[in-house]
Parts: C-alpha cells; sequence; structure tokens
C-alpha cells in the first residue's frame, strides 16, 4: 500500500489492498531480467509505462528522477507520457530550492525517504503541477515513491493518472510490489551513468571509454599520433603571492572555464591540469585535421582569454602547439595509477610554450604542426634554442592581420600555409 501525509492544496488518498497480483509478478520479472538490464533511462521508464498500462493501470504520466554524481548536474528527470517521445532532462544544482520543487511531494518524498499519494482537491492547483513534469495534463492523482541507493542518494519515481477515481486498492498494490525492482533497475543505470561521468569529469571522455574498457592495468600504453596543445598561465606565481588564496582559485577556476570549452569544442580533450597549466590533445581522423582543431581550439580560447578583464589581475597565457607521437596509458605505482601521455614530443610542446614569453607571442607552433596545416597562413619566428634539445627549433606563429578570418574557418577548410618573415636566426628561448 502507498500512503503518506498532504501538503498544501492537496488531499491524501490512502486504501488498502492485496498485495499480490499476476500483474505485478509479471512486472518483476521483467524489471529484473535481461532485456531491462540492456535498456537506458528513457528505454526503462518507455517500457515500465507500456506495460503498466497493458496491466490495466490508468498511468498518463510516469516520471523518473534520478539522483547523481556529477559537479554541475543535480540529476535527471526522464519524463514519459502514452504515444509522446520520452524526454530526457538534465537538472543543474539548484533546482532543490527552485519554486517549482521545494515545496513539492516529489521532494517532500526524496527527503521523508517515504511514499506519498497525493490527490488535487479541486481548488487552486500548488506550483509544482505547473513544471514541466506534469503541466497542462489535467492529472488528478498522484502517486509517488521513493528510490534509496545504496549509496545514500535517493532517487524518485511518480505515477500520476486523470481517472478522477484516481488508483484503486489493488492498483496502488501494484506500483508498491514493483518499487524494490524498479529501485534495482534505477541503481543500476545510475551507477552506471555515475561512473562514466565521474571518469569524464577527472580524465576526459576518451580516456574514460578507455579505463571503462579494461585498460586499467600499469603498462597499459599505446603509441598514438595527435595534436598536442599546452597552455600556461603567465605571472601565477605573482598572482599567487598577491591575492587572497581563495580569488586564485575564483581566477584559474575561471581561466580554465574559458580554456576548456574552447578545447572541448573544437574536438579536443585535456589529459592532464598541472597547477595554472593543462595538456589537451586533438586525435582526429588525419594529422592535417588533428592540427586544424587544436589551432581552432588553441585560437578560441586566446580570443577568450582576451576578452577577460577582471578588475584586479591580468590574464595571459602562452599556447603552444605540435603534432607528435606520444605514449597513452597507465603510469604510476602499484595501486596509484596517472591516466596520461609522455615522450619527446610531449616534451617538446611544453618547452615550446617557455618561448612564448621571449618571443612576445602568445601562440607558438612547432614546424611539423605548421607544416600539416596545409594552405593558410603561418609565419615564421626563426630558430630557437629550447631547453634539453640539442638543435635549435624553428618555430611559427599565426599572423596577427590574419586571426580574424581564421576564427571562423571550419576544421575541414582550416587550411594555412607557411610564410617566412625576416627574422634573426638562433635566437635563445629565454626560458
Amino acid at each position: 500500500m502507498i500512503a503518506g501525509s498532504g501538503k498544501p492544496g492537496a488531499r491524501v488518498a490512502t486504501r488498502d489492498g492485496p498485495g499480490h497480483s499476476a500483474a505485478a509478478v509479471e512486472l518483476i520479472e521483467w524489471l529484473v531480467g535481461d532485456e531491462c538490464h540492456d535498456l537506458d533511462e528513457a528505454g526503462l521508464a518507455a517500457g515500465l509505462g507500456q506495460r503498466l498500462r497493458a496491466a490495466g493501470l490508468p498511468i498518463d504520466r510516469l516520471t523518473l528522477h534520478l539522483r547523481t554524481l556529477h559537479p554541475e548536474i543535480f540529476g535527471r528527470s526522464v519524463l514519459w507520457a502514452p504515444d509522446e517521445a520520452v524526454e530526457v532532462r538534465s537538472r543543474e544544482h539548484g533546482i532543490e530550492v527552485s519554486p517549482g520543487f521545494a515545496g513539492s511531494p516529489l521532494r517532500h518524498v526524496m527527503e521523508s525517504r517515504e511514499p506519498l499519494v497525493v490527490r488535487l482537491d479541486g481548488s487552486a492547483d500548488p506550483p509544482w503541477v505547473h513544471t514541466d513534469l506534469f503541466q497542462g495534463r489535467d492529472l488528478v492523482e498522484f502517486a509517488i515513491v521513493p528510490l534509496r541507493n545504496a549509496d545514500g542518494l535517493v532517487s524518485a519515481a511518480s505515477f500520476s493518472t486523470t481517472r478522477q477515481t484516481g488508483f484503486s486498492a489493488s492498483e496502488q498494490a501494484v506500483l508498491s510490489r514493483i518499487v524494490p525492482a524498479l529501485r534495482n533497475a534505477c541503481e543500476i543505470l545510475t551507477l552506471r551513468r555515475v561512473e562514466l561521468t565521474l571518469l569524464n569529469t577527472y580524465v576526459g571522455a576518451t580516456t574514460a571509454r578507455r579505463v571503462m574498457a579494461g585498460h586499467i592495468r600499469r603498462g597499459d600504453f599505446e603509441t598514438i599520433e595527435a595534436g598536442l596543445m599546452l597552455c600556461d598561465l603567465r605571472g601565477f606565481t605573482e598572482l599567487s603571492n598577491r591575492l587572497p588564496g581563495g580569488r586564485v582559485l575564483e581566477l584559474l577556476n575561471a581561466y580554465f572555464d574559458l580554456v576548456v570549452p574552447a578545447i572541448t569544442q573544437a574536438g579536443g580533450e585535456v589529459i592532464k591540469f598541472m597547477g595554472d597549466a593543462l595538456l589537451a590533445f586533438f586525435h582526429h581522423g588525419s594529422p592535417a585535421a588533428s592540427c586544424a582543431a587544436a589551432l581552432q581550439g588553441a585560437l578560441s580560447a586566446r580570443d577568450g582569454l582576451g576578452r577577460f578583464k577582471p578588475p584586479d589581475a591580468e590574464l595571459h597565457a602562452g599556447i603552444a602547439l605540435h603534432y607528435g607521437e606520444v605514449g597513452y596509458g597507465n603510469i604510476g605505482s602499484g595501486q596509484r595509477l596517472d591516466f596520461t601521455m609522455i615522450g619527446p614530443d610531449v616534451n617538446l610542446v611544453s618547452r615550446i610554450q617557455a618561448v612564448c614569453s621571449a618571443t612576445g607571442r602568445s601562440l607558438l607552433m612547432s614546424e611539423r604542426f605548421a607544416k600539416l596545416l596545409g594552405p593558410g597562413t603561418a609565419i615564421t619566428i626563426g630558430r630557437h634554442k629550447l631547453t634539453g634539445f640539442s638543435e635549435p627549433a624553428e618555430l611559427y606563429s599565426v599572423a596577427d592581420s590574419l586571426l580574424n578570418g581564421v576564427l571562423h574557418i571550419g576544421h575541414k577548410n582550416c587550411g594555412f600555409h607557411v610564410a617566412d618573415m625576416d627574422v634573426e636566426n638562433d635566437r635563445g628561448s629565454g626560458s
């Protein structure tokens, strides 16, 4: 039996009913079976809603509210109704205090961990009825149940009907009986998503897929070629010494909020944060495509940083680009591993970045990277000694007069040609 206490603007219906039914048994068998195990959230909601209606329950709206562990997302709402496409909506942190959620029976159930049946009494509808969950559907009765995960997070499910008499006692009994199986099915889905979300957050999407595929042993390495980008914030030590620690963290996060989206939107992925620096890679279908994407990401990052002007600091970054071969995989000690990239080409892009300050250029690239860009414009800035490398390296940049055109060119047509300019050769790196 589903029961509970009422909220303002509603009254509660409590009914007794049989605890067993053939319909409940069939639904439970489906929820714990192989077919359901392979479904995503939308498939689970659609399959359950259709089967409940086939069993004779007057379900006109079914919603799942799945909590998750995510730095920005509070949870996901899965919304189903007969003859409609399933909607899956991410809910950002803060929704728990929004007017439509704060006083709702949904929040009451998630906090009390007790089921609740709410029947509207015909007076003015409470605010939660007018959210995107239920608005405009003429729903009369709502059965809401908690779905308690083993990790302590509480999700919820709601079953609603337009039938004026609401749910019968036997129908409520069916809903009560299936809750444990539904909870387990939702928890499996949530755990899968949490695993991938946490891995995406801390190691990036490409690396997350490799970890989930079982590449987790120390020494699991592969060699790949990729466009490499190293971005380092200039003057961070002075900034850290001058400003309070909390403000430094705010600025550092604001800096990464500008740089990281520029990288991901260009098809790249951050493999490593190193204090105020980051290393990213671009692994596309060809060397030229990888370099074009990397340059687009670098220019977008530089453009965003140029527009960001906090009153108490000037944020400038040096960005280096290179195309090369890297070792990609696990390194570390025993049970403490890191998924990373290593190799001479990683060292090279780091040393190129160190030349940015000496040349007054915010963006530099290796000769190999510049020549892979194809038709377009990259200008040489001469040969420079790089720490740890025996021979000076020819370095390139992009002409300032061409930046506006470059920023609006897509990856496949992003060609650049290598042009020469008169510079003094073999200047020191100044690093």
